[in-house]
């Protein structure tokens, strides 16, 4: 893959007064006039003082005064590929703080939180919270590393993961080892989101129906079908920045059903012969299997990270206003609150299910345990907040896809995508994904596998881009903290990877994520 220097598009005023560059975008979108105090921290400009430059004629100390602050707005200088101006990742740069919470937020939490309690199943009360609560500080800890090296290397911004990997690892190396788990993973969530979308619309039409409105209701497939359709549509939308709205809707909508399920779930009688005692296999064999299933499982509820850089590549950039600083406030904004809905449901899950929890997750739990003691308006609201959130998922998701497509087509064409071309990219993407949701209707079963065979891009790769780009001190702390982190998340990797493919080949291909009981 080529890569793509990138710079601010900047107006060189006509006067030397001090100007804030803007940025011109084919929507026609322009980047806000960012505000601001004026950073005490010596700059290359510090010594351009009042002080110094007293012995100076006033029109001159004026024009070197004006130039000043020019210098400080605009930062450092950059190539710039226009190629970057066609594509949606990097199409729009009027991203802000708010963005990127609501971004983040779309992007770090949804299905995967509602199979955490199955994990809890097999790894018990300690375990369990334990491993959580060190999945959750690692993950945070590389997504800071991640937003500090977007504009690690000065006058260039990494704006896709993969622009990253390979400046760290080398263009082929990096290209290899970061292209198949961020594809994967978007395609593996998107295809994902399918199934528990179609398979949501679904029960939700039974329960606000019922056996009155047709005596030839949807088959699940068909199902699947409604939901692409939706998705597709709503992808027509041209860039990351554009669908803020949707990633808003998104957040809303997972922070509101997933404390809807677990009050819902704690707030009713738990089901009799109840146990918290992990679950226990024929052999010791597959008692590990499971468990490194279960570990893979909560590795998979932190997925998210192949988005970071690209979601603070949608922000304006400059030398007093760096880009690392919305989008790490948008950040912790967004996982204090992915933290109030993870752990909860987590916990509350198992306390409700314990070890009967199905191995649909806890929504499915819901459905089979208490279909009959709640009332179906809340019922029915649970779970239409369940589509609305896959279907900004998808949207997110999708993008890196949609970008991947669309630079392929720019640098043979030397020219934008058409809104024809762009649409046709977005079904064809859409179909993919519903194909593959017929022929792999299991996620729920390789949850664990996602979780292993994406890990890496979470936990470990950020580990080692940080050494070999900001080059630590070696055999100093730093230097020995992130290499055994890195090297701790391959070894995770591998493991859950293979405990994900024995669940896989163990359930026989047949589960799925919200199946009734």
């Amino acid at each position: 893959m080529e890569e793509r220097p990138e710079t601010e598009l900047i107006s060189i005023p006509a006067t030397p007064r001090a100007v804030t560059p803007e940025i011109q975008t084919p929507s026609g979108q322009r980047s806000p006039r960012l505000q601001g105090k004026s950073s005490t921290a010596w700059t290359p400009t510090s010594f351009i003082s009042p002080r110094f430059l007293s012995p100076i004629g006033t029109p001159m100390k004026r024009v070197l005064i004006n130039m000043k602050g020019y210098l400080e707005e605009v930062g450092h200088l950059t190539k710039l590929n226009p190629q970057d101006a066609w594509l949606p990742i990097t199409e729009s740069r009027n991203g802000n703080a708010h963005y990127a919470a609501f971004h983040n937020l779309n992007a770090g939490i949804g299905f995967q939180a509602l199979v955490l309690p199955v994990a809890f199943s097999f790894l018990g009360w300690s375990w369990g919270i334990l491993s959580l609560t060190i999945a959750y500080c690692w993950q945070l800890y590389t997504l800071w590393i991640l937003v500090q090296l977007h504009e690690a290397v000065p006058g260039k911004r990494y704006n896709r993961y993969v622009e990253l990997a390979e400046a760290a690892f080398g263009e082929r190396l990096g290209l290899w080892l970061a292209l198949f788990p961020t594809i994967y993973l978007s395609a593996g969530t998107g295809t994902a989101l399918i199934l528990i979308g179609g398979e949501t619309m679904k029960l939700f039409f039974q329960i606000v129906c019922g056996p009155l409105c047709s005596s030839n209701p949807l088959t699940t497939i068909e199902w699947y079908l409604v939901f692409t359709s939706l998705c597709i549509v709503l992808s027509q939308l041209p860039n990351l920045n554009s669908i803020a709205g949707l990633s808003l809707i998104g957040a809303v909508t997972a922070i509101t059903y997933c404390t809807m399920v677990w009050v819902l779930s704690i707030s009713q009688q738990r089901p009799p012969a109840i146990s918290y005692e992990p679950l226990s296999l024929p052999s010791f064999t597959s008692s590990a299997f499971s468990v490194m299933n279960a570990l893979g499982i909560v590795a998979f509820a932190f997925r998210g990270h192949n988005l970071a850089l690209e979601i603070q590549a949608t922000m304006p950039s400059t030398f007093k206003h760096p880009a690392h600083v919305p989008m790490w406030k948008g950040a912790k904004v967004a996982y204090l609150f992915i933290a109030m809905c993870l752990f909860p449901v987590a916990i509350g899950g198992f306390w409700a299910y314990g070890n009967l929890m199905p191995s649909g997750g806890i929504l499915n739990a819901l459905f089979a345990f208490h279909s009959q003691d709640i009332p179906r308006g809340l019922l029915a609201i649970t779970f239409l907040l369940v589509v609305f959130n896959c279907l900004s998922s998808f949207q997110i998701y999708s993008m890196p896809v949609f970008d991947s497509f669309e630079a392929s087509y720019t640098s043979r064409t030397n020219r934008p995508c058409s809104i024809w071309v762009r649409s046709g990219f977005r079904v064809f993407y859409g179909f993919i994904n519903f194909f593959l949701g017929i022929a792999l209707p299991f996620l729920s079963s390789i949850a664990g596998l996602l979780g292993g065979l994406t890990l890496p891009v979470t936990f470990a790769y950020p580990c080692f881009m940080w050494v070999l780009i900001k080059k630590p001190t070696k055999y100093s702390f730093n230097w020995y903290f992130n290499w055994i982190l890195g090297w701790l998340g391959i070894a995770f990797s591998l493991a859950f990877s293979i405990g994900g493919i024995w669940s896989m080949v163990n359930s026989g291909l047949k589960l799925k994520f919200f199946k009734p009981i």
